[in-house]
């Protein structure tokens, strides 16, 4: 399952941070058509901590996903898309949404104390 990180500025999420997380978790299901989800976290960081590209507003958020490689472009599109479509429930425009996919081969990836690729052997 993918570990999934969502960077953004502090403050316009407010109370709402569980909803936003789950937000993400549906998309990556929709996007990636995965039955559960990995981790995700919220990390909010202060106006000084955090420079945006030029014309993003406050809702601008990067979701970094990390996941084992092999899907195809269409099934990356679907993801893209899904997530536009769960945050802008929250007000967040799609030229705020930044998306990072990173693959990790299953041999560089640790579950239960081995590689992920030598799972179910």
């Amino acid at each position: 399952m993918p570990a999934t990180r969502i960077d953004t500025r502090r403050g316009w999420i407010g109370p709402r941070r569980r909803e936003v997380v789950e937000a993400v978790q549906r998309a990556l299901q929709t996007g990636l058509e995965i039955p559960d989800h990995g981790c995700i976290r919220l990390v909010e960081y202060d106006d000084s901590a955090m420079i945006a590209p030029p014309g993003k507003g406050p809702s601008y958020l990067m979701v970094e996903i990390t996941l084992f490689p092999g899907r195809s472009l269409d099934i990356k599109r679907r993801l893209y898309a899904a997530l536009v479509e769960e945050l802008s429930a929250f007000g967040v425009p799609a030229s705020d949404i930044q998306t990072v996919l990173i693959e990790v081969a299953p041999v560089n990836w640790g579950l239960q104390g081995i590689p992920a690729s030598e799972i179910g052997r």
